[in-house]
């Protein structure tokens, strides 16, 4: 018999490409309208963001087993996403400085800040972007819940034949 190959994958990549852009494009819009500043956890899930939307988009074009892989991928940096949001919020936000973090020096060493300075340019610390809310709630929560939800969208795509 012949299965008809379900939808559900391609619309769920299409899904979270505009999801991870529309994040991007909120926290920027937060920024230089608003004077929200970015921290380098920040910065770094705006990155994590780009490379979902990315790859979703690369899966969106490709079919059966290169599909999956990228699902995988965005259902791995959707994990990435989340830890850094956990750390953003229980221990970033605690210290006054986060240079030389993790972060910062992911930041660095891709010398993002110099190629794109309007999306990757860091201009707070964290226990600065930490005071920062969006409906009450502080913006690494809101980023680390659509983490969640595009992992789990990715992992019910992965499962679909």
């Amino acid at each position: 018999m012949f299965f008809k190959p379900s939808k559900f994958p391609a619309r769920a990549l299409a899904a979270i490409a505009c999801l991870s852009f529309a994040a991007v494009a909120v926290a920027l819009i937060a920024q230089h309208q608003f004077g929200v500043k970015a921290c380098p956890w920040c910065v770094m899930q705006r990155g994590i963001f780009l490379l979902m939307g990315a790859l979703s988009l690369l899966g969106l074009v490709l079919q059966g087993l290169p599909r999956k892989g990228a699902l995988l991928l965005v259902t791995v940096l959707a994990l990435c996403g989340v830890a850094a949001a956990v750390y953003q919020n229980q221990v970033a936000a605690q210290s006054l400085s986060c240079a030389m973090t993790l972060a910062d020096r992911i930041n660095t060493a891709l010398g993002l800040e110099d190629l794109l300075p309007s999306v990757f340019m860091v201009t707070a610390n964290c226990s600065e972007a930490a005071a920062y809310r969006l409906l009450g709630l502080p913006y690494e929560v809101w980023s680390g819940l659509l983490y969640l939800l595009l992992a789990g969208v990715a992992l019910m795509a992965i499962r679909k034949r």
